[in-house]
């Protein structure tokens, strides 16, 4: 009697392989979250014509979609590891696309553009140094006063695409001053959590 052939690969590699739709993948939040991305460059064309109120709407639609993709997420469980990097990715690319265009158009002051850049640089730093040292994925949870630094670089944004420091100087200056404290203070924060977090795990590194 004849044998029967013999599979060429193992079962254990052709049956149970981990699938990832495409609904998975481009859900609800994700699609807000990739068309944030999307609305950056017209946001950056509508600053390079001029068109000051046309990029202020612009950025509004962006705004309201990162504060629409936690929501929905939130609501509907639907978060996704992937949407937990795109998410903050597309919030950090807008902040910093928008300082640096108004900040070359000499609309915001440097020194603002400075301490953002900073403080974005120490946390993805620090997060890049902890996954390294501690050799595992480190979860991402924005902190309140992160939260409450994003608010007020968005309000910053607006307020100067509103030309807000000329009909209302003192409360421009006032708000560039609470935006450094309050985005120092956050990039402080998370410089301990990230400490705090690493010690836990690796306690003979800070013996």
């Amino acid at each position: 009697m004849a044998s029967s052939p013999k599979s060429s690969a193992p079962p254990s590699l052709v049956a149970h392989y981990p699938q990832l739709s495409f609904g998975q993948l481009l859900n609800v939040p994700n699609a807000l979250t990739l068309c944030r991305l999307f609305l950056i460059p017209v946001f950056l064309g509508m600053l390079s014509k001029g068109r000051f109120t046309t990029a202020l709407y612009v950025f509004g639609a962006a705004a309201v979609t990162d504060a629409l993709d936690g929501t929905v997420a939130r609501w509907f469980d639907c978060r996704t590891e992937i949407g937990a990097i795109l998410d903050p990715f597309a919030d950090k690319l807008l902040l910093l696309s928008a300082f640096v265009a108004l900040t070359t158009d000499n609309v915001m002051p440097g020194w603002l553009l400075g301490v953002v850049v900073i403080r974005d640089v120490v946390i993805v730093f620090g997060y890049l140094m902890i996954s390294f040292y501690a050799d595992e994925r480190v979860p991402v949870r924005p902190s309140y006063l992160g939260k409450t630094a994003t608010v007020f670089q968005l309000a910053c944004v607006i307020g100067a695409l509103s030309h807000l420091g000329a009909s209302e100087p003192r409360l421009w200056r006032t708000l560039l001053h609470l935006t450094v404290v309050v985005t120092a203070a956050s990039g402080v924060h998370y410089a301990y959590r990230g400490l705090a977090w690493l010690s836990s795990r690796e306690p003979e590194m800070f013996a």
